[in-house]
């Protein structure tokens, strides 16, 4: 059996971008938590996918909801991505975004935008392994927020 701290210690070695994904409940409140684990899978149908920990308070809105959307944030959005990791109600409290064409929330000043149809959900673990199908993106000039080792960095030039 792999030692969990060794695997998160040579998980952590590798760099990721960081991303808020954005969902409303059956009652269309906005929900919304903080992910690295996002990637895309095809370009041809466009896919990506995120992975939700099934113990996160997004699981069980990402159970039910048939459309998300992913925030990838700039290097100036550090709070932002804390306040989405953090358990708080009111997460959206005073933060500026806009409804995409999904109605999820996109965040302002973000690096990239990306709106989802949820088109497979996998069981992987402790996660649950969600593929979106992506109908709208956005992209934006800027530096992306990275988070390696534990921590946050910024992208040297």
């Amino acid at each position: 059996m792999l030692d969990p701290d060794l695997f998160r210690s040579v998980l952590g070695r590798f760099t990721t971008g960081v991303t808020v994904v954005t969902a409303q409940d059956t009652a269309g409140r906005d929900h919304g938590m903080t992910v690295s684990s996002f990637c895309s899978l095809s370009l041809a149908p466009p896919l990506v996918l995120i992975c939700v920990e099934q113990s996160a308070e997004l699981y069980s809105v990402m159970q039910r909801a048939e459309v998300f959307a992913v925030n990838v944030l700039a290097s100036d959005q550090e709070m932002i991505s804390r306040r989405f990791a953090e358990p708080d109600a009111g997460r959206f409290d005073g933060l500026a975004f806009t409804r995409g064409i999904t109605g999820c929330a996109l965040l302002a000043g973000t690096l990239a935008s990306l709106e989802c149809a949820v088109r497979a959900r996998h069981p992987g673990g402790d996660h649950t392994i969600i593929v979106g199908e992506v109908t709208a993106a956005v992209a934006r000039d800027g530096r992306p927020l990275l988070y390696y080792r534990g921590g946050y960095t910024q992208m040297e030039r």
